[in-house]
């Protein structure tokens, strides 16, 4: 895989025809060549030669790969010891505030995932190629050497570079070995989405080291199953699993986009019951595909990217209610189902199905019905389940339990294959034991991969292990505080503009209402992960709290976890419900598991640190006793937490 498309020397340009560059251009182009692209390399190609004259001790790169968001920034620049990431806007005149993010973007992505670019000086810079003069930008650094990104003309980018060059006054750096410092890229879920909806491979977008789990093995292998199910006319069923954040969902994602792209007969669909996320994921695919054709020059109707995104990430829901309204086999053979732990038992289908179809005698579960709704299929089919380990936390779940006694029970034909996780279930005749299929290795937390083992720590009362593992953890934040005004504060100051931070709550806080914290109150899910700061809908605005309902299975970069009564610390765990007015003890073990769950999932959700937020309490209120929280603080204090 290149890491550019162009890399030249400025010394090396003079020799270089502009077709002579523009066909080394093309001819790493993957795609059909569009004229509005054809338009923009003619332009810089013109400018990289004026670039060249001006600094002659220059490199560039030209379309560098950026590969967690699987885009290619139009020129890298390496003057002496410092890094310029340039964006052009062809025919723009004026600066926007989405472009500057677009490059700064970049330029944060190779701070934290290109191992050369490490504490290197990084200046993103946009160029609106139809500008004249604009005013001269206040040159300012962030805390880790990157700097503001600013807008300038083409005529003061030279300038420009030269300045900044000077003022960084870094040591001098190999173009050429820059560029092949290892890359570990580890996209958001919704980037990853988007890169992969685009046409992008995995290995494009995920790291690939070994300690990262190569999510490259676990694709390759299901296709190899897809295939072999195919060829002989078998049917399969392959479950993935995985710790909280590493990967499953992008690997369920890289199957279906793969088999989309190759085999479109296949109808290969992405199926989840989580409805934030189905929501999200569409939404951010829409609005990124709309995006893509404004670039390009092109006109694209959001209501046909709209039914697009809903024929590759669907409800798991609406897939079944279409399958009750027939007994035809569903067009797709290639079905991936999403957080298979969490499809309904047979009491919870059965009581849905009776309040909201009228189907009075219906008595299978979900994993039963869905077999018997892919089993359709006369010839062959395939199907994916993505398993998270510890995240049941709704009424009703079956767990993946179900799902293997329901195969061994009315599908004893289906070949089933399994990571070694799950080897217990091995004695089923036609099981196969495959270690691709486990992700081993969080890639959520790119800042502390052991992130998932800390909290599994805490939520077990090992607090001496849990500060243990929390010692290895330099470069994420585990904070606490008191004060909801304060993590307010520590979050505006860590997020940067194209970073998502915000408040997180359990679905039965209640008693976080004295705070502002209202967790009956829904949020918009497209609007609280995708809309910008300004818009108070939007998690950046600090203002609405998600649950483990709205976030599992999503991501954020910094998160502020607030921890409310209804887990308790007393030695050992305490689980309790606020009903009306008063806190009742949770005794069904079920129930308990669920509500401890909802904590594992709400610390989990942050990329890059975290602040958790125990209230004072108030001994004026009986439920919002001061005990019942000082024992939370004193324990997640004992595990690591380091005060704010």
């Amino acid at each position: 895989m290149d890491r550019a498309y162009v890399a030249i020397a400025a010394v090396e340009v003079p020799a270089q025809s502009d077709s002579d560059l523009f066909g080394r251009l093309a001819r790493k182009l993957p795609f059909s060549l569009e004229l509005s692209q054809k338009a923009a390399w003619d332009y810089q190609i013109k400018h990289l030669r004026e670039l060249a004259s001006m600094l002659p001790s220059a490199y560039f790169f030209l379309e560098f790969l950026i590969p967690r968001m699987g885009r290619r920034v139009d020129l890298v620049v390496i003057l002496r010891g410092t890094i310029f990431v340039v964006e052009y806007k062809v025919n723009k005149s004026h600066v926007d505030r989405p472009d500057l993010n677009q490059v700064y973007g970049y330029a944060l992505d190779l701070r934290y995932f290109h191992e050369s670019s490490d504490n290197r000086p990084i200046a993103p810079i946009l160029v609106p190629t139809k500008s004249d003069c604009l005013d001269t930008p206040e040159l300012t650094r962030d805390r880790d050497n990157i700097f503001r990104p600013i807008g300038i003309s083409p005529s003061q980018l030279a300038v420009v570079i030269g300045e900044i060059s000077r003022i960084s006054s870094a040591p001098p750096l190999d173009p050429i070995e820059w560029a092949a410092g290892r890359y570990r890229p580890t996209p958001t879920i919704v980037e990853a989405a988007q890169a992969l909806y685009r046409g992008h491979d995995v290995e494009e977008i995920s790291r690939s080291e070994a300690g990262a789990e190569n999510l490259s093995r676990t694709g390759s292998y299901i296709g190899q199953v897809i295939e072999s199910a195919k060829h002989q006319s078998r049917k399969a069923i392959c479950f993935i699993t995985g710790v909280p954040g590493s990967g499953k969902t992008l690997a369920g994602l890289n199957v279906a986009a793969a088999r989309q792209r190759s085999h479109e007969d296949e109808h290969a669909v992405f199926l989840s019951g989580n409805g934030p996320l189905v929501d999200v994921l569409r939404e951010a695919l829409v609005l990124d595909a709309l995006a893509q054709s404004r670039e390009m020059g092109q006109g694209a109707l959001k209501v046909e990217e709209q039914r697009r995104a809903a024929a590759f990430i669907q409800n798991i829901h609406h897939f079944r209610d279409d399958a009750l309204a027939s007994f035809k086999a569903p067009i797709e053979k290639v079905t991936v189902f999403d957080e298979a732990q969490r499809a309904w038992d047979v009491e919870q289908t059965a009581k849905f199905m009776q309040q909201k179809r009228g189907h009075i005698d219906f008595s299978k579960s979900e994993p039963e019905f869905l077999l018997g709704v892919m089993d359709r299929h006369d010839d062959w089919c395939a199907i994916i389940c993505l398993v998270g380990e510890g995240q049941e936390i709704n009424t009703g779940e079956a767990g993946i339990d179900e799902w293997i006694r329901v195969v061994q029970k009315s599908f004893p034909h289906w070949l089933v294959h399994l990571p070694p996780t799950m080897s217990h279930w091995r004695l089923i005749e036609g099981t196969i034991l495959a270690p691709e299929l486990h992700l081993a290795t969080s890639i959520r937390s790119f800042r502390a991969e052991r992130l998932s083992e800390f909290v599994d720590q805490v939520i077990k009362g090992h607090a001496a292990i849990a500060a243990e593992i929390k010692g290895g953890l330099p470069n994420y934040p585990l904070l606490i505080t008191r004060n909801l005004d304060t993590a307010r504060q520590w979050l505006r100051h860590q997020r940067r503009e194209i970073e998502r931070a915000g408040l997180l709550a359990s679905s039965n806080a209640a008693r976080l209402k004295p705070h502002g914290i209202f967790v009956k109150a829904r949020i918009e899910p497209e609007k609280w992960f995708l809309a910008p700061a300004d818009d108070v809908r939007s998690s950046d605005a600090l203002e609405d709290a998600a649950t483990e309902f709205d976030i599992q299975g999503l991501e954020l970069d910094w998160t502020c976890v607030c921890w409310d009564a209804n887990l308790r610390y007393a030695g050992d765990w305490e689980c309790w419900r606020f009903n009306g007015s008063k806190w009742n003890t949770v005794h069904d073990s079920v129930r308990k598991n669920y509500l401890v769950n909802s904590y594992r999932v709400l610390l989990t959700r942050a990329r890059q640190g975290m602040v958790v937020f125990v209230p004072q309490g108030s001994r004026d209120d009986p439920t919002r006793q001061p005990t019942f929280y000082d024992k939370i603080y004193e324990y997640l204090r004992t595990c690591g937490f380091d005060i704010l």
